[in-house]
């Protein structure tokens, strides 16, 4: 590994891992990020699926006794099969959508403008629902209905498009739907572990061929860097909206988008992947 390809590393297993669980869209920012740092081809798209792996790891080492306790109760706890169900149900919608227009999505949608648009809207739109009058039907996960994990799950779809973050779309689709912010965001993190593993192991076995014993070290420190920083983003964000709202994601949103569309708009920045 020769020192630039270290530097790139390094910065798109932080990038990854900061931005995986934030309501500010991970594939955007790697798609923004690798653009500028000219870290593309079949090599990057093997590198991506792994340090996602790295950030889904976080999550679950950090929720590792709700999982447990889940687990272990399956067999006889009431709590845990309506939990176990309701993940299913919020998970299958993606599969579905997943399977029949990912191949098509990556190939027209996957640049920089579409993720700066989709930035912008996606800010408007949370500072919309966050200024709306919250009315709390659902105070913790375990309280959901199937009805609210299949909203979930089918605003979740609303992230195949980059830019609009999977976790920012199904937070404020939980927040719109009646749930609490705190059930809101633990949800997403527990739906994010099955969409995440399951677009991992699909699209590792769909590209298997690009997985190669020479990048081992590559991929090795991005999975490492991507899980360090995914776990800080993690207990951040639990800490923050025990406070706060989402609209300074929004406005993080907002102008990073204008940012973008601003430099593709002057000609500042020469976004190659826009005019693939």
């Amino acid at each position: 590994m020769d020192f630039w390809t270290f530097i790139q590393v390094l910065i798109l297993g932080a990038v990854e891992g900061l931005t995986e669980f934030l309501p500010i869209s991970s594939t955007g920012h790697q798609i923004i990020v690798a653009d500028l740092l000219d870290f593309g081809g079949e090599r990057a798209m093997a590198f991506n699926i792994i340090i996602q792996l790295g950030a889904i790891l976080a999550v679950v080492w950090e929720f590792r006794p709700k999982i447990f306790d889940i687990v272990k109760g399956l067999p006889t706890q009431r709590n845990a099969q309506r939990f176990t169900l309701n993940l299913l149900i919020a998970f299958l919608p993606a599969v579905v959508l997943g399977v029949l227009f990912a191949d098509k999505i990556h190939q027209y949608l996957f640049n920089p403008i579409t993720v700066a648009m989709a930035l912008v809207v996606g800010g408007i739109v949370m500072l919309w629902a966050e200024q709306r009058r919250h009315v709390v039907s659902v105070e913790h996960v375990d309280d959901m209905r199937w009805s609210d994990a299949l909203k979930i799950g089918l605003v979740q779809c609303l992230a195949m498009i980059p830019g609009t973050s999977r976790s920012g779309s199904t937070i404020i689709g939980g927040l719109l739907f009646g749930l609490s912010r705190k059930a809101a965001t633990e949800f997403s993190f527990f739906l994010a572990m099955p969409t995440m593993v399951g677009a991992a192991v699909y699209s590792g076995y769909k590209y298997r061929d690009l997985f190669q014993a020479g990048d081992l070290p590559v991929f090795a420190l991005g999975f490492v860097i991507a899980f360090i920083f995914a776990m800080i983003a993690v207990r951040g964000l639990l800490k923050f909206i025990a406070n706060h709202s989402y609209a300074a994601f929004a406005w993080y949103r907002i102008a990073f988008g204008l940012l973008i569309l601003a430099t593709w708009v002057f000609g500042w920045v020469n976004w190659t992947a826009a005019a693939a």
